[in-house]
């Protein structure tokens, strides 16, 4: 097994390698988060934030704890399905796909949305002898049936508060990521639309189009997997059902009067916002969604702000069993490096 997610196994193919982001990117989404947080914090007042944070009643917020556990074992589980595709004399074993997949969730906590997350998630997988484009391909699904069920819970949502589907960045947001889901689908299961997809990375330069195509093809490789499909994507719906209870037992936690309808209206809407990959981990976008969309039921600004931040908090604590995971396997190899016998002298 490997000693981390990152360390493991012989050199993947170049284009499985997470490509750093670029420091004015990074600064500039850094900025973004401060800014709108600082900026939304103040329009929430500080004190009252404060003061909603400290009368919090910590024993539904424990449930909640528990919940995103239960949650992480979910998405940790669709995975594992989706490598049902990966041929059996290359195919990892099941705990190295595990740890590699609870260390990529806690390295991507510190980078932008998911997107980084999912990078090192893939090159680590290709570290095992996983075929390059056998492992972006299945991250790829991954995070594609993710979004798939979050726009039906967020479909649902509209039918629960129905004057959300006047507003035209909703309906928009909405409609982008309709369209990636169906053009997801259409790439598994359309030999016309791969085709097309295929002329396309064709007009790319060479290595990107070498990487475009064996992507392609990995894709294309889970038309017969219906069954497995199907179960990802209830397994992706529970996850964010549990998301929204989540939320649900910290508004109580905070004392907020809130209908726990209005939470399957409200979290799927917001968890799409923070997807977007504008600042860290959702930190900033998630503060001004949860103040425009709660106080839509009455909720002042200071409670629906302190929600925000401990919605975010409790990911980061979902995310560190894998922290845990990735500083035993640094331990590890330390060990193993100092009673490796010198063979310099």
């Amino acid at each position: 097994m490997p000693s981390t997610a990152i360390e493991a196994g012989p050199a993947p193919e170049r284009s499985a390698r997470p490509a750093p982001g670029h420091p004015v990117r990074l600064a500039l989404r850094l900025v973004v988060a401060a800014g709108l947080t600082a900026y939304i914090l103040w329009k929430s007042q500080p004190r009252l934030v404060l003061a909603a944070a400290a009368g919090a009643d910590w024993r539904p917020m424990t449930l909640a704890v528990l919940l995103v556990l239960v949650d992480r074992a979910l998405m940790a589980c669709r995975w594992v399905l989706l490598l049902s595709v990966v041929d059996g004399p290359t195919r990892p074993p099941l705990a190295a796909v595990m740890r590699i997949f609870f260390v990529s969730t806690f390295v991507g906590t510190f980078l932008p949305a998911s997107i980084g997350g999912d990078a090192v998630r893939a090159y680590s997988l290709a570290r095992l002898n996983v075929r390059g484009g056998d492992a972006v391909a299945s991250v790829f699904m991954d995070r594609m049936l993710g979004v798939a069920s979050i726009l039906l819970m967020a479909l649902v949502g509209l039918l629960l508060v129905r004057d959300l589907a006047g507003n035209w960045t909703i309906v928009g947001s909405l409609a982008v990521a309709a369209a990636g889901c169906v053009v997801t689908l259409l790439l598994v299961f359309s030999a016309r639309t791969a085709a097309a997809a295929s002329f396309l990375i064709g007009r790319l330069p060479g290595a990107l189009q070498h990487a475009g195509h064996r992507v392609l093809e990995s894709i294309r490789r889970y038309a017969p997997f219906h069954r497995q499909l199907a179960n990802v994507l209830v397994c992706s719906i529970a996850v964010q059902a549990l998301r929204i209870v989540q939320a649900y037992y910290l508004g109580r936690g905070l004392g907020l009067n809130v209908a726990l309808g209005m939470y399957f209206a409200f979290i799927p809407l917001i968890l799409l916002v923070m997807l977007l990959p504008i600042t860290f981990n959702g930190i900033g976008t998630s503060q001004a969604a949860f103040v425009w969309f709660f106080a839509r039921v009455g909720v002042e600004a200071p409670s629906a702000f302190a929600l925000s931040v401990i919605f975010v908090a409790l990911g980061v604590v979902g995310n560190l069993p894998g922290g845990v995971l990735y500083v035993v396997g640094r331990k590890a190899v330390a060990r193993t490096a100092r009673r490796a016998p010198d063979l310099s002298a």
